[in-house]
This record gives structure tokens, C-alpha cells and sequence, in this order.
């Protein structure tokens, strides 16, 4: 059974390639809940240990799936570059950072590392 709401056909491998990576993606979020629950439900610190371990695998899955995209797929970039690493409430992030009251709120959170997403904003 296919996952495709249009016929395969009509779409081009850069699509398919996108909906492979959307999936993955949807997976990998879904494998770090599956985790996290199982950890926080265990009482054995060991195995909770590794379970958390194997969580953060999945978490790690999931950020390069996203980088993924954010370099495939301009509109990831543009949203995820709003949206991370800011500092303004989230609900308010797009009017700040769109010019609305509170522009300066909206800068990013720096790592002090000087590498980090929000040097690269604006170029």
C-alpha cells in the first residue's frame, strides 16, 4: 500500500525523494516518543539509561532528516530560520521577526561559538 496521495507517476524524483524524507521524518519523531515514554515509565535506571540513550539516536535522526530538507527545500529554510533559535514567545516570532512590535526579541540565541544559525541570517 503506498503512502502517495497523488499518482506516483506524476510526480518527479525530487518529490519523491521529499515525501521519503518527510516519512523518515515522521518516523524518527515518532521513535523518540515511543522512547521517551518508555523511559519515563521505567523504574531500572540502567535500562532507562539506554532507552534514553536510544531516544536521542532517534532525536539526532530526525534533526539530520531536517537539514535535509531545510537544504532541498527553500520554504523549510526560510520557516526554520524564523522560527529556531529565537528568544521572542513562538506564537509571536513571525511578527517580530516580519518587523511587528518587538523586533529585537525575536534575535537568536547565540551559542557563544560565533557559528550558529542566526550568524548566517539576513546575507
Amino acid at each position: 500500500m503506498s503512502s502517495y496521495h497523488e499518482p506516483v507517476e506524476e510526480l518527479s524524483q525530487a518529490d519523491r525523494d521529499i515525501h521519503r524524507a518527510l516519512n523518515s521524518l515522521k518516523e524518527e519523531v515518532e521513535a523518540v516518543d515511543w522512547y521517551h515514554q518508555r523511559a519515563a515509565a521505567s523504574q531500572d535506571e540502567t535500562i532507562r539509561s539506554i532507552i534514553l540513550h536510544n531516544r536521542d539516536e532517534e532525536i539526532e535522526h530526525a534533526c539530520m532528516m531536517l537539514e535535509w530538507l531545510r537544504r532541498t527545500m527553500p520554504e523549510w529554510n526560510a520557516a526554520l530560520r524564523t522560527y529556531l533559535f529565537t528568544t521572542a514567545p513562538i506564537t509571536e516570532v513571525e511578527e517580530t521577526a516580519t518587523g511587528g512590535e518587538g523586533a529585537g526579541d525575536a534575535a537568536p540565541v547565540s551559542s557563544g561559538s560565533g557559528i550558529g544559525i542566526g550568524s548566517m541570517k539576513n546575507r
